[in-house]
């Protein structure tokens, strides 16, 4: 992952790899394997596969233990979770990206203490809130434009 353009460059495949990853803190294929056993059909070769292509993107380090690989998170669960979100909300009109999030939290099952952030981050955010969010599209990806 680029610290300059704060974007994860994985699949939805490696993601649930990382998961496990980030879960364990260290895992082996066979685990990895035996985990998402229970959500995929994935034999181990494309386990296998997966997490050599993360060693490659810099997402896991590996050791060798005897004929056995160890793997280890290199990036923080944290830190991608924020990298996917901004990389989300890039691919939208920044007009929306208020839409977006309420339908997220609509979608989502919250507890108590997640609507508790949610609503100090409000009050917080109202601080540097704007009139009318600026559309940062070029011509013609959205009808921004349009209307005027």
């Amino acid at each position: 992952m680029s610290d300059n353009k704060k974007t994860l460059n994985i699949t939805d495949a490696e993601w649930e790899v990382m998961r496990v990853a980030w879960a364990t803190k260290e895992t082996t294929s066979k685990e990895v394997t035996d985990i998402l056993n229970e959500k995929t059909e994935w034999k181990s070769t494309t386990v296998k596969t997966l997490l050599s292509r993360l060693v490659d993107k810099g997402m896991l380090g590996t050791t060798r233990n005897g004929n056995k690989f160890t793997y280890f998170p290199l990036v923080e669960e944290r830190k991608s979770i924020e990298a996917l979100s901004k990389e989300m909300l890039t691919k939208v009109c920044s007009k929306k990206v208020g839409s977006v999030l309420e339908s997220i939290i609509e979608d989502s099952l919250l507890s108590f203490d997640d609507i508790d952030r949610l609503e100090i981050l409000l009050k917080e955010k109202r601080n540097s809130a704007v009139k009318e969010v600026p559309c940062n599209c070029i011509k013609g990806q959205c009808q921004c434009h349009l209307i005027r």
